[in-house]
């Protein structure tokens, strides 16, 4: 058997994200599965250090993960030609300069989204990857959800007809943390952190609606910051000054409108903490992470609208369930599997910073929407 032992510097997986998705369920579990097999006697083996600035977290990880290597050190790691992959999940603001430092070490890129705070710093670091020769990637996990995926295949087997409209519902209630501690960082909820759920939640719809239902032509977004005050992680209140809620319509080059609530002081009444119903001519769907029903044309109902009787129909009856015709792993580790195969045979990987660019844009433009209250147009990158 052929081994492929790849250095990967693992930088901010000490978060949520990065510990969980990232270090645990994808980089630690190909390594416990073996690695990534790419032929009958070939196999690609990663070869991870966790970095970063905290030397206990990076010891509790080692433990968790079965990770042996870790530092606190990133110049010295970038220095080390054992490691070819540079991976980033810190904080928004610290990705850009990071990268920059990876690849003029030579190092691969892949990262997290977004994957810079301007489309403008986004794309040079898309320029100086291939400037240099250099593969990169960013994660671009929801394409590979159970539930999208039996959207995409339902699309390919026509049965939508012509798709007509999207419409996402995403989100939960993220408490303040006063009495109840909060489920999410507090930079997440400040501007100058770099925070806001325009700037996180518009990249990831960008590639969804890019890559399974059409190009992104324009959007109109109105932002809110419903909560004002929040407590920190050292029990500290303080202001809110990012949009917490978005509400986003996009226009699709193929004529489709979307239409995407994102929310994080929502309480959730669906089937999952995102859902994207679509209707076309023929169909509709409703997928939730995993799961997806539908309801064809022959199976929809005739409603009358009286509200003086008790409605006869029941609605949610007449879905049928998509049966599990796959077996689907981890969407960030199928991603990363999908990488490490990029790196070490060449194979495509069409998600590279350019698409982490376009993720950034369209956050942009949303926030150049809610700040004219207009429609704003999203041009080619």
């Amino acid at each position: 058997m052929k081994h492929h032992t790849i250095g990967i510097i693992m930088n901010g997986v000490t978060g949520r994200m990065g510990t969980n998705q990232h270090l645990l369920r994808s980089i630690a579990a190909i390594i416990q599965q073996g690695g990534v097999k790419i032929g009958a006697d070939e196999v690609i083996i990663p070869d991870p250090i966790l970095v970063g600035r905290n030397a206990n977290k990076l010891k509790q990880l080692c433990k968790l993960s079965g990770v042996q290597k870790m530092s606190t050190d990133l110049d010295e790691v970038l220095r080390d030609p054992n490691y070819s992959i540079y991976f980033d999940a810190q904080t928004t603001g610290r990705r850009a300069d990071a990268v920059k430092a990876a690849i003029q070490a030579g190092k691969h890129i892949y990262c997290e989204k977004p994957v810079a705070v301007s489309t403008a710093s986004a794309l040079e670091l898309y320029d100086l990857c291939t400037k240099a020769g250099l593969k990169n990637g960013v994660v671009q996990d929801k394409l590979w959800l159970p539930g999208i995926l039996k959207l995409k295949r339902l699309i390919q087997q026509g049965f939508f007809g012509r798709i007509l409209s999207v419409r996402g519902e995403f989100g939960y209630w993220v408490f303040e943390g006063d009495s109840i501690p909060a489920q999410r960082p507090s930079w997440n909820y400040r501007k100058e952190d770099d925070g806001g759920i325009i700037v996180d939640m518009l990249c990831h719809w960008r590639y969804v609606l890019d890559e399974v239902f059409g190009k992104v032509k324009a959007v109109s977004c109105l932002g809110a910051t419903h909560i004002p005050q929040r407590v920190d992680e050292n029990g500290q209140a303080y202001k809110c000054t990012a949009d917490d809620a978005a509400y986003a319509t996009f226009e699709l080059e193929n004529g489709v409108i979307a239409h995407f609530n994102s929310s994080w002081t929502v309480r959730v009444r669906r089937d999952d903490l995102l859902t994207l119903q679509v209707d076309g001519t023929k169909g509709s769907a409703v997928a939730g992470l995993r799961e997806c029903y539908t309801q064809h044309y022959g199976n929809t109902p005739k409603p009358v609208w009286n509200p003086d009787i008790v409605q006869p129909i029941d609605f949610m009856g007449g879905w049928a369930k998509v049966p599990e015709q796959e077996i689907h792993d981890n969407a960030f580790k199928a991603q990363w599997e999908l990488f490490l195969k990029h790196v070490v045979k060449d194979e495509p990987f069409p998600w590279n910073l350019k698409a982490g660019a376009k993720g950034v844009q369209l956050a942009e433009k949303g926030l150049e929407s809610w700040a004219k209250r207009a429609w704003v147009d999203v041009p080619e990158l």
